[in-house]
């Protein structure tokens, strides 16, 4: 199982000279298993780019695209997937229960005169919404890939893939707190999270500012490392970097928790989400 990040931004694209290393696109990863099929995790602006790829490298284009939550950084880049507009290509959609409602909605909404020019029955890839992965596992290829509610305004999913020995986990926008916004406690990610060799985890926040901002749904790199030392997690990466980030301070921030880290003895290997990286497990 191979993975990359082709957008790593929360909240909204920050494209600039700032964010040349870490990335200025939204939420988008691709995750090539064994067998070679692609499935990507949300559409943010991080997908217009690998539509690009996929176009240049394949006749036909055959993906199961995972959407965490419908919140704008996570599909705002789907109208400007290339493939979308192939008869060619085939889309099956999982996710979150309302995810085929956020990602119609730039097509199909009537307020004023719409968002986008083109209407979803008009696309021309055959595009089908599964409904699995909110009741049980989904089997692809020989990989079980698993769910669990994630901590964030309005509801989400976060999703656990294994693959010969192997898992990755994905939990972005998820405030590891004890609020219970989607009914779990800390303790249901250490569950979750046992033992896995990636933990790909929202850190959008810093200690000092995860008080005043309480409730959005994201989690600070302290509370990130917690949950991967408590899960015995082999890597930590460090996901969903704020806008106001530059890539000088998202590298201080890394640097912090490997440093906590070395305070609690422990030797996981943490890193930030670059866009344009890969990782092999």
């Amino acid at each position: 199982m191979k993975a990359h990040f082709w957008g790593t931004r929360g909240s909204i694209p920050t494209p600039g000279k700032d964010t040349i290393i870490y990335g200025g696109n939204t939420a988008c990863l691709e995750i090539t298993l064994n067998s070679g099929k692609k499935i990507i995790i949300d559409a943010g602006t991080g997908i217009r780019s690998l539509g690009d790829k996929l176009i240049s490298l394949e006749d036909r284009v055959d993906i199961l695209l995972l959407i965490t939550h419908i919140h704008w950084d996570h599909v705002l880049g789907f109208p400007f997937f290339a493939p979308l507009y192939k008869p060619s290509t085939r889309i099956a959609i999982d996710g979150f229960t309302n995810c085929m409602k956020g990602l119609r909605t730039p097509f199909d909404n009537n307020l004023g005169d719409g968002f986008f020019p083109v209407k979803f029955d008009e696309l021309k890839a055959e595009i089908q919404y599964l409904n699995i992965i909110n009741h049980e596992p989904l089997r692809i290829d020989g990989v079980i890939i698993e769910s669990i509610p994630i901590q964030h305004p309005q509801g989400g999913l976060g999703f656990r893939f294994r693959e010969g020995g192997k898992s990755l986990i994905f939990l972005t926008d998820n405030e590891l707190t004890n609020d219970v916004l989607a009914k779990r406690h800390p303790e249901d990610y250490f569950k979750f999270c046992k033992d896995a060799d990636i933990l790909i985890h929202d850190a959008q926040y810093t200690p000092e500012e995860k008080d005043a901002r309480k409730g959005w749904g994201h989690s600070d790199y302290a509370s990130a490392l917690d949950l991967a030392i408590k899960s015995h997690v082999k890597k930590l990466i460090l996901y969903h970097h704020d806008p106001s980030r530059k890539d000088t301070e998202v590298l201080s921030i890394t640097n912090r928790c490997r440093e906590l880290a070395r305070t609690n003895k422990t030797d996981i290997e943490i890193d930030a989400a670059k866009e344009g990286s890969g990782l092999t497990l």
